[in-house]
């Protein structure tokens, strides 16, 4: 089997960490590993993850601002994201049972992404939200889930990634997705189970 060089693991690692704004965890793995510090992108993952814990929080249109401050036309071109997080907003508005204040943000924000024909049946689906005393046993209680906030949230660190012409997905992310395909190519191709599993090789 052939090994793997430490130098080649550390990037990996070291991809990981700066693509998840891991920076306390980054300085103390570049001190013990040796390697150089990626000093020019560690003010601008200070700046994603304070943008990422607000999008988590659910302080979305702070997240917003930031966001524009960084990267001041990324939301402008990616309409899909920026539905994404104006939705979370209004989210965060009907779970504090502001639901006046919802409709209004709704009328104001949302209801000009209605013009757009694949954002019509997610606008009903939030909307719907008003509807139920409490949301979270709703048909759509997902939207109020914290896993709908993870993907949101990810997906904008992804896109501030991808506008800085950077990896919008770590070195690890890459090459679990390439094992994937490569296991799934030779399941289709000999007709059975691979002897690799990514699943049981995680459990070892």
């Amino acid at each position: 089997m052939q090994t793997i060089n430490d130098d080649v693991v550390h990037k990996i690692v070291l991809s990981y960490l700066l693509h998840n704004c891991f920076k306390e965890t980054l300085e103390s793995f570049v001190t013990c590993s040796g390697m150089k510090q990626p000093a020019d992108y560690l003010e601008d993952m200070e700046k994603r993850k304070r943008i990422f814990h607000f999008a988590l929080e659910g302080n979305t249109l702070k997240a917003i601002e930031l966001t524009e401050q960084l990267a001041h036309d990324l939301l402008e071109k990616n309409q899909d994201l920026h539905f994404d997080l104006l939705s979370l907003h209004f989210v965060e508005l009907v779970s504090a049972k502001k639901c006046t204040e919802a409709l209004e943000f709704a009328q104001t924000k949302l209801t000009p992404f209605g013009k757009v024909q694949k954002y019509v049946e997610k606008l009903e689906d939030f909307m719907a939200l008003l509807a139920y005393e409490e949301p979270e046993k709703s048909p759509m209680f997902h939207l109020l889930s914290l896993e709908y906030k993870q993907h949101v949230a990810e997906s904008l660190n992804r896109a501030i990634l991808a506008h800085a012409n950077l990896p919008s997905y770590s070195a690890m992310e890459r090459l679990i997705q390439q094992i994937t395909v490569v296991t799934q190519f030779l399941n289709q191709e000999f007709g059975k189970d691979s002897p690799f599993s990514l699943k049981d090789f995680l459990k070892s």
